[in-house]
């Protein structure tokens, strides 16, 4: 071949190898700019995440499921206006860290505003430094920058903040942490309870305390600005729970390990659980069988809260739900009754302020063959000093059962009197602490015509658990009646959720009451089940019978 020939041939192959580099490089352009459409689009942060995934997961496969479409889908709602306020409940592993404080900031960054300022809030600081550093490691990456290096310039790379030349920032801080000074576009909130910390009542109080007077305020505009809080539920009285049971106007996403029918409603977007059988699992991909054989291991409770989303078992822990006799009296009345008792959990010394009095009032009816059954007549819980109204401030709702008129200036002692005679009491139980002790002086001064007995219950050694369990067995056995009340409700409330272990329960005081009641009507031989009559073979003696009138409710 000639030389001629030569440089020709080397020249046409240069222009070719030219041709298919920029043709690459067209080709790269116009996928980018396809991915940038996508990813801009509504739908485009889980575009963003599955796109992004490698480049912080390298070792990891990406595990695609509904359950991160639809927290995704709520977030882009926040970003387009349609949501400021955000409460997500989803189990642990769901991937919401990573998303909620990575991949959101850095596509509302690239894709919609970068001048979007962060304050993100956890437990520990250390988790959201974590994040911060993430958000630097993806968006100093090579992919991030070949998509939308044009976007904005880091400017602060620390992991406490991290901001961009276009005045945007993302703040990291714990929960009464620093940053009281700061205020952003997005408050997030994530996991403000350490699991183990979540069983202190005075860490809860104030991490609640502080979601209420101080997380709240940190808002750039009041109205516009969003507050998003993600965590799993720890407590009937955490953050999540405070917000569901004030009603604070938060949508709520909540979803359930396994999908309980009815449970979970459609949010303002219209989304709602696409799940149709009774136990289904949320993310077979994420949670296999082996893994949910796992996290049953955790214990009933740990599962409720934590991947149920709820602080108790489902149909209740010591006491479950189902064991409760449900009655609709007829025209309004009670059965008459064989034995009337009233039970007293009182509290109302300075140490005590904090806590309300209980009080229960439960009704015994034999039927034919000698078998017993438990009615809840009455219940109540307040606030109270032992004489006058309600005590420095009331941190939960009375139960209002029986009246219609409110006595403003009763103390204890007046409430206690009134509802044994209203329900004509036949004696009053106690507990032999220091506050029970001044009720039954001041009922013996001031009502020493009184009607009832009064005698002192000392529970002993017998903790919360013990006195619970020992009168477990009366519901099992469907021995425990209770009328359709919103104030029985509550009792049934407050029981299905004890757990003096976990303190899962926000209230126990009317546990206390009942369990008090029932094992001194059981120790007494007034409470024997069937079985036991049967081997007895006798009926039980000494019943203060009557022909009082039915009681109405």
């Amino acid at each position: 071949m000639k030389t001629a020939d030569k440089l020709l041939q080397r020249t046409v192959l240069q222009t070719e190898r030219q041709q298919r580099e920029v043709f690459g490089a067209a080709l790269s352009e116009l996928k980018l700019r396809l991915e940038r459409d996508r990813q801009a689009q509504p739908g485009g942060l889980m575009h963003f995440v599955r796109y992004f995934w490698h480049v912080l997961e390298p070792n990891r496969e990406f595990v695609d499921g509904w359950p991160l479409e639809a927290m995704a889908l709520h977030l882009e709602a926040v970003t387009y206006g349609r949501i400021t306020r955000l409460l997500i409940n989803v189990p642990p592993g769901s991937m919401k860290s990573l998303l909620v404080n990575v991949f959101w900031p850095a596509w509302e960054w690239a894709v919609h505003n970068a001048g979007l300022r962060y304050i993100s809030f956890s437990y520990s600081s250390l988790l959201t430094e974590r994040d911060n550093q993430r958000l630097m490691d993806l968006i100093e990456s090579r992919e991030y920058q070949a998509m939308y290096g044009r976007a904005f310039t880091l400017r602060s790379k620390g992991v406490t903040k991290v901001s961009n030349d276009r005045h945007g920032w993302k703040f990291a801080s714990s929960v009464r942490g620093t940053g009281t000074g700061e205020r952003g576009d997005r408050v997030l909130l994530d996991d403000p309870h350490n699991i183990k910390e979540g069983e202190s009542q005075v860490i809860r109080e104030e991490t609640v305390r502080w979601f209420r007077e101080a997380m709240s305020n940190r808002l750039n505009h009041m109205t516009k600005s969003a507050i998003i809080v993600i965590m799993q539920r720890v407590h009937e009285d955490d953050v999540s729970g405070v917000i569901i049971s004030e009603d604070l106007p938060y949508d709520h996403l909540m979803i359930p390990l396994f999908y309980e029918p009815g449970r979970v409603g459609p949010t303002s977007i219209g989304w709602s659980d696409p799940r149709t059988e009774e136990g289904e699992n949320y993310w077979p991909g994420r949670v296999p069988p082996e893994g949910v054989a796992e996290i049953l291991k955790m214990g009933e409770f740990a599962v409720a809260a934590q991947y149920q989303q709820r602080p108790e078992p489902r149909g209740g822990g010591i006491f479950k739900r189902d064991w409760w006799n449900m009655w609709e009296p007829e025209d309004g009345r009670y059965p008459q009754f064989d034995m009337i008792i009233g039970s007293c959990d009182p509290a109302y010394t300075k140490k005590e302020g904090n806590d309300p009095s209980a009080f229960v009032v439960l009704g015994v009816n034999y039927l034919p063959d000698g078998s017993p059954r438990v009615f809840l007549i009455a219940a109540w819980r307040k606030y109270l000093s032992l004489h006058g109204p309600k005590v420095e401030r009331e941190l939960g709702e009375p139960i209002e059962a029986f009246d219609a008129r409110r006595k403003e200036q009763w103390g204890l002692v007046e409430w206690i009197a009134y509802t044994c005679k209203r329900f004509k009491v036949d004696v009053l139980l106690v507990e032999a602490k220091a506050s029970g002790i001044s009720v039954v002086q001041e009922l013996q001064r001031l009502m020493f015509q009184q009607t009832f007995g009064v005698e002192f219950v000392n529970p002993g050694r017998a903790d919360k658990t013990v006195r619970a369990n020992r009168v477990q067995h009366l519901f099992s056995a469907g021995m425990i009646w209770r009328p359709e009340r919103q104030w029985a409700a509550m009792v049934e409330d407050e029981m299905a959720a004890f757990n003096p272990v976990k303190k899962t329960s926000k209230y126990d005081d009317l546990t206390d009451a009942m369990t008090q009641g029932l094992w001194w009507l059981r120790e007494r031989r007034y409470l024997e089940r069937k079985e036991e009559l049967a081997a007895a073979n006798v009926i039980p003696e000494g019943i203060p019978r009557d022909d009082r009138p039915l009681y109405e409710m």
